[in-house]
């Protein structure tokens, strides 16, 4: 493995996964294994920042001596990486003080000192002379974003990547970016975002430091179905030759997806809750949506089959979706409530009759209304000229 393939790992973000499910109450049964990937990872790498933070957070006794040992580690690889930087700013150019700093800047992401790491990560991109290392700079304070949760440093420095790449990024950045850019829309709820970058980076996703290639087409696939129009999930994702290589692979992810499409509601209801289960709730990216996610891919549903007809009964429709008519009735009418379902419940006749909104009517109650805007300002004006 060569030196840059180490560095993009860093930080190691499938360590923010294991601390996510440890603090996670959803995820009770996956705490034992994380705990032992999060301990083993710490004692490798001599993680005392991190394991400040973790013992901390998760309230576990703090072992002073074994903090000691990783501190007494992290001075010595300091030590030399500051002796590699001296070396460097007497002896040598401009490219090894660059690789210098950034060695010590990587050190301190790969320990879990964040405030330490930004620090250097400046210092060493106002030393870096190169667009496309500055550029793979800003990934690395992604990354960092990534790693500790801050949506802000994410954000800025996605702007930052994009003005830089505009400037002359290469063909590979740009496609990494689009995949940075993706999780960061997935993390904030803007799915329609996110679908349309994953998608399009499908047959060019190399961006490994994040995610493995099947976790990306999960996310691809899972921000895809709650966005995209039906003809659209089928030609864009189920049919995607990059997704059906994997699809398989991911438990409960095909039969999630391939229901909805083929209107299988039972089936999709169960695989929605499987999904949930599996995928939704172990996921630091989309947990904070996870009721959100699993109400609008409800109504996606209940619309998609109530399209078909013109009216049909509650007795039919909870046969449909395999449960039972009093779920059905306090779901729909929730959703019809808030606006979402356009359709009406007739509780006499037990019957779901559904009431399309006409297109051009809509229009024109649209011009009617601006319409009454216009004559009440020229009304407005006129008085004024008049006085």
């Amino acid at each position: 493995m060569t030196e840059s393939e180490i560095i993009s790992h860093i930080p190691n973000l499938d360590l923010a996964h294991q601390r996510f499910i440890l603090n996670n109450p959803k995820a009770v049964e996956l705490h034992d294994e994380a705990r032992e990937k999060l301990i083993a990872a710490i004692e490798e790498n001599n993680m005392a920042p991190f394991y400040q933070i973790v013992t901390d957070e998760l309230k576990i006794p703090l072992d002073k001596q074994l903090l000691a040992k990783y501190q007494e580690a992290n001075k010595e690889e300091l030590q030399k990486l500051d002796e590699r930087l001296e070396d460097a700013e007497q002896n040598l150019g401009e490219t090894e003080i660059s690789d210098a700093l950034l060695a010590k800047a990587h050190f301190y992401a790969k320990i879990g000192d964040k405030e330490n790491a930004l620090t250097a990560y400046r210092v060493a991109l106002d030393k870096t002379p190169g667009l496309g290392s500055r550029i793979d700079i800003i990934f690395s304070f992604v990354r960092i974003g990534f790693f500790f949760n801050d949506n802000d440093l994410i954000s800025r420095n996605i702007e930052r990547a994009k003005s830089l790449i505009e400037e002359g990024g290469d063909w590979d950045r740009r496609n990494r970016l689009k995949v940075y850019e993706g999780i960061y829309r997935l993390s904030i709820r803007d799915f329609k975002t996110a679908a349309n970058l994953f998608l399009d980076t499908l047959s060019t996703f190399m961006s490994t430091e994040l995610m493995s290639y099947k976790e990306f087409v999960k996310y691809a696939v899972l921000a895809g179905a709650i966005s995209l129009k039906r003809v659209d999930l089928k030609k864009k994702v189920i049919d995607a030759p990059e997704v059906l290589e994997v699809l398989h692979e991911i438990p409960h992810l095909e039969s999630y997806i391939n229901s909805l499409y083929n209107c299988q509601y039972a089936k999709f209801f169960q695989a929605l809750a499987d999904v949930e289960r599996t995928h939704l709730f172990t996921s630091r990216y989309i947990f904070p949506h996870q009721r959100y996610y699993v109400r609008e891919m409800r109504i996606i549903a209940y619309a998609q089959l109530l399209e078909s007809y013109r009216s049909l009964t509650m007795e039919s429709m909870a046969q449909s979706f395999g449960v039972s008519e009093e779920f059905i009735d306090n779901d729909v009418s929730k959703f019809i409530a808030a606006g979402r379902l356009n359709c009406v419940i007739d509780k006499v006749n037990g019957i779901v009759e559904t009431n399309r909104p006409d297109a051009k009517n809509a229009q024109y109650q649209q011009t009617i209304k601006q319409g009454d805007i216009l004559l009440n300002r020229i009304q407005k004006l006129s008085r004024v000229i008049n006085v």
